[in-house]
Order: structure tokens, then sequence, then C-alpha cells
């Protein structure tokens, strides 16, 4: 479901079980329409995430880490200054809407004590953070300033005094609070209704922070169809719409919520705070918390889409430079069809010779016998007519010469061009693993060492911090590393492995190294297959089925000198043969 007026009220009730009272220790900004609040609670540590991205706006308590800017933005740097060493006083939902409030009870530079609220609005593409002084309602600053240039509606900027959000959008009649709903005024709403209005449609265009699935749960409850025009029914189903209204209600105003997320085929398709029963059929996974159940919902799905914004410019590059490998592997193609065909003008020279007497200067081809031919049979010479006999058979020998040289130079070129489409096809497989800005950045890097991208473009400040690759424990507890880059698979396959380690890679696919840390006990079948199905994961062919993983000690992988970041060679391997199982990869202990 939406982020919608339900989600937010359990949310509030849950910061205000956990956070009320908090002291606030630290402030982040991520991401440039991101917050990361630290606050000292209860005895216990809490991070609150303030998101107003367009595509994912949120707020929960979240378990994730992220890298900080080296310099923190403005804004952070405000809320650093004001709110440090202050005390959440209140966090409110006002009118069940898509708004929280955070006040906090600050100290000023001077000693004195002072108010201030931080508002989240989360309304889609309008979602902001705001910073308002409480004592005259005055905005500070806010994370996105909002210009009457930008908007006609509503102004957000510094100085201004803070309104709220119209509630009814462009309708004549204001949203109203779904907690206040009492049978009265239900009925008498929906007689006062000007023309039809179908039962989905009422509830979203009459009450705050009511979604389309709220909706459809109240009439799937009740048992009236979505497309029933509400002035045309009678008393007794319109008793049965406001009482199914009222359950969900009532669940509310008690905070008798059921987080939980729905899953189609394992994968997650909606959240919910509420067990609702349209989605009855349907697989369920259920949670200790709301803010549990949101971050496993957006959490990975909104790190997936800033990453791909950070690394879209390094994509495009290598899709280029792919598609020209590509054009280029073809020209060589029929270079060398051409040039493998070149025996003929070797004959063409040899029967030239040997009929040199029969032929006169100006003639346009020649028919001799083939004595080359196991037939012997009769072949037809094209001739240059401005030169003699011999010259033309000069021609055809240094034609077969040139074409020798040629086959040649195209092997290497070959060769040259199949490792330039082997190592950015990696590279492409290896954005798609990134986890955090960090390794996007060792990937820009590289490419910049390697000539694909300018240097000016690579992130000039020396890295003193190393990405990690990913960590797994086998069922036996045994120690098995996956490499997300190529720095990551030379620093595992090179430096981490030792010569009795397992070394394991997809069969002449792009994919991880993968290295399992045997520290002197046996390979158990149980780990090699787990071993082989994170580097079949963990590669280009993860979709597919049967994938080849080759496996062998690390003493029989070689990096050879000269070689890109992360191409080796090794000898001595067996195949196993894998269908990627994400199941298996989920149940195996990922370590941070």
């Amino acid at each position: 479901m939406p982020f919608d007026g339900s989600v937010v009220h359990s949310v509030v009730s849950e910061l205000n079980n956990k956070l009320m009272n908090g002291r606030i220790e630290k402030i982040y900004q991520p991401e440039k329409d991101e917050l990361i609040i630290a606050v000292r609670s209860n005895k216990e540590n809490y991070k609150l995430l303030l998101s107003s991205s367009p595509m994912y706006p949120r707020i929960h308590l979240t378990e994730l880490s992220k890298q900080n800017p080296m310099v923190a933005p403005s804004f952070c740097m405000l809320l650093r200054k004001h709110l440090t060493g202050s005390r959440i006083s209140s966090i409110k939902q006002p009118d069940y809407e898509r708004i929280v409030e955070i006040t906090f009870d600050c100290i000023d530079e001077l000693g004195y004590s002072n108010t201030k609220t931080l508002v989240i609005e989360i309304m889609g593409r309008h979602s902001n953070i705001i910073f308002i002084d409480k004592e005259n309602n005055k905005i500070i600053d806010c994370i996105k300033r909002v210009s009457f240039e930008i908007s006609s509606v509503r102004e957000i900027l510094p100085g201004r005094t803070y309104v709220y959000p119209p509630s009814g959008g462009k309708q004549e009649v204001p949203k109203a609070n779904p907690l206040l709903l009492d049978a009265d005024s239900f009925i008498k709403d929906i007689s006062n209704l000007n023309g039809s209005m179908k039962a989905e449609k009422y509830f979203m265009n009459r009450y705050n922070g009511i979604s389309p699935i709220i909706s459809r749960e109240v009439c799937y409850n009740s048992g009236i169809d979505l497309d029933t025009d509400l002035t045309k029914i009678d008393f007794s189903k319109l008793s049965s719409l406001y009482s199914s209204c009222e359950r969900l209600i009532n669940q509310a105003k008690n905070d008798e919520y059921v987080p939980n997320m729905i899953l189609e085929n394992d994968a997650p398709i909606d959240f919910s705070c509420f067990d609702l029963t349209a989605y009855n059929g349907y697989a369920k996974r259920y949670f200790n918390s709301i803010s549990t159940a949101v971050e496993a919902f957006y959490g990975e799905k909104d790190l997936k889409d800033r990453l791909k914004q950070r690394y879209g410019d390094i994509q495009r590059i290598i899709s280029s430079r792919l598609d020209r490998s590509y054009k280029k592997l073809e020209k060589l193609q029929d270079d060398l069809t051409q040039a493998q065909n070149s025996d003929i003008f070797k004959i063409y020279g040899e029967l030239i010779t040997a009929n040199i007497h029969s032929i006169s200067k100006g003639q346009q081809a020649i028919a001799v016998m083939n004595y080359y031919s196991p037939e012997c049979e009769s072949i037809e010479i094209p001739l240059d007519i401005q030169l003699s006999p011999a010259a033309n058979a000069q021609r055809y020998f240094k034609q077969y010469g040139k074409s020798k040289t040629a086959l040649k130079l195209i092997d290497q070129q070959f060769k040259d061009a199949n490792e330039e489409i082997k190592y950015l096809e990696a590279q492409l497989d290896n954005l798609d693993k990134c986890t955090e800005e960090l390794e996007i950045n060792e990937i820009r890097n590289e490419l910049a060492e390697q000539g694909y991208i300018s240097t000016r473009k690579a992130i000039k400040a020396k890295q003193t911090k190393l990405s990690k690759p990913m960590h797994f424990t086998s069922s036996a507890g045994i120690d098995i590393y996956v490499g997300k880059n190529n720095m990551q698979n030379d620093y595992l396959t090179l430096k981490l492995a030792v010569v009795s380690d397992i070394w394991l890679h997809t069969k002449d696919i792009p994919g991880s190294h993968v290295i399992v840390k045997l520290d002197g006990k046996p390979l158990d079948d149980e780990t090699l297959v787990e071993a082989a199905t994170l580097a079949a994961y963990y590669s280009k062919a993860k979709l597919s089925t049967k994938v080849p993983v080759d496996y062998t000690p690390k003493r029989n992988v070689k990096k050879p000198s000269g070689a890109k970041p992360g191409m080796v060679i090794y000898e001595g391997y067996r195949t196993i043969f894998i269908d990627p199982n994400e199941k298996l990869i989920k149940a195996l202990k990922k370590n941070s």
C-alpha cells in the first residue's frame, strides 16, 4: 500500500513509544533528500530515517548504515547547530494526513530554551522536510526549497510562514479526519452528495490519508462492489459499509496494527499496517514493527534506484564501448573470411605463370585448366588489362602475401576484441552488484585507469577506505567470500586466498570470484554446492539454469602479466552445473 495516513499513524505510534524524550546525538544527510537522526532514548540507540524522495518518501526507524558525504550539506549543518543535544517533546500526525511533526526542546547558544519542529510531508514528488521555529511558525529552512516559480500553490522558503498543504486538492469540500468519523455524519454526508459517487472513490475523496487499497478493503469487507453508486444503495448496505470502515478506524485508534508484507512468488508486491483480507490467498510475511516492514519493502528498492542514478553515466559509456566492440568483431569476422580464402590468389598466380605464353596484354580474363584441383576442371582468372601477364601474376602473389599477414593480425585483433568484450561485460555485471557508492567509485576509477572514461570523471580524492566483498557462512560453518567488483575479486584471489583454498567462477560468463576459506578443513559436497550457487547467482547468468561453474584450488589460479583487473587464468579445474537458487542464497548466513 502507499505510505498513506494509516501507515503514517502506525509509524507515529511506534515513534512515540520508542523516541519520546529521546536525546538527539547526531544528524546525517547521506542523500540530498534524506536525513538520518541518531536518537538516544530509554538507554537504547535508534536511527530515524526521514526521506523526501519523490519515489519512496517515508519516515521510519532504520538499521541501515549509509556512507555520508565528506562535507555535510548546509541543511544538515543547520540541523546539527539547532538540534544536536535537544530532546524530542512530541511526535504528531495532524488530521490523519501524510504529515509528521517532530517537536524538539532546544537550548540556544545563550542558554535559552526554545522549540523547533521538523515537518515531514510525504506527498510523492512534492515530499519535503521542513524545519520550523515553533514559536512564530516561520520556516527556518527546508531540504527542498519551493518558490512560486516552481509551485503556484504554496511557497516553501526560509522566512515564510509555514502552512499545511491543501488537504482537499481541487475539491470544493475539504477532506475530513477519518478518526473523527461517526455514523450520523457518515450517513448525512452521503445523503448530501451531488451526483453519483462510486464506493471505491468515496473514502479517498472525502477523508484524509485514505489510499485506494484501504478504500477497497472497506468495500470488500462490507460486501459492496467497488463501482456501486452510494447515492443509490439502501440503508442496510450503507450501515454495513460504515461498520466496515469503523472497524479499521478503531484498529488505528487502538494501535492494533499487524505490520506485514505481501509476497507473490517470494517477491514483495505490497505492505500494510493492517492484515488486509483483500490479500487473502497471498503469502504474507509478518513483522514486529511497522518500521521493519517499511524498510524491508522500500529499503532495497530505494538503494538500487539511487545507485543506478549514480552509475548511469558509467553504464552508458560501457554500453557504447560494447556496441563498438561487437561491431568491430563482426567486421573482423568478414575480414577473416576473406583472409582465409587467400589461397586462391596463390593458385591464380601460379596458373598465370604456367600459361604466360598464351596470355596477351589487354585480356580481361583467361580460362585455364586448374591443375591444383582434384577434378582438374577449367577455371577463369580475372586479369587487369593495364598489366602484362607477368605483372598480373605478381599482383596475385602480393595479394596472397598480404592476406597471410592480415590473417595473423586479425587473429590477434580477434583476441583483443573478445578480451575487451569480456572485460566490459564483467564491468556491467559488477555495476549491478554494487550496494554502496564506494564500490561505484572503485569501478569508475578503474575505468579511468584503463582509458575508458576521462580522468576528470574519476574520483580524484584518494580512497582511504576500501569496499569489502560479501561474506557468507556455509551450512557447515565454512567462510565463503564473494567479490562485487574487480578490485574485490583481485583482493580475494591474490591476497586473501591461500593455495589450499577453493576458487570458483562461472565458466566463460562474467561473474564474481568466489573463495572458500577451508582453513585446513576438507571441502564437503554441501559447501561446494553452496559456493557454486553463490558464483552462479552473482554472475550474468543468475536468471539461467544449469549454469557451469568451474572450481579449483587457488594454487591453480594465476594472473598473467599485464592482465586487466579481475582477469585471471586457471588450470586443473572441474565443473559443476548449478541452478541459481535465491532461496538458498537467503538461507546462507550473510555476515556484515
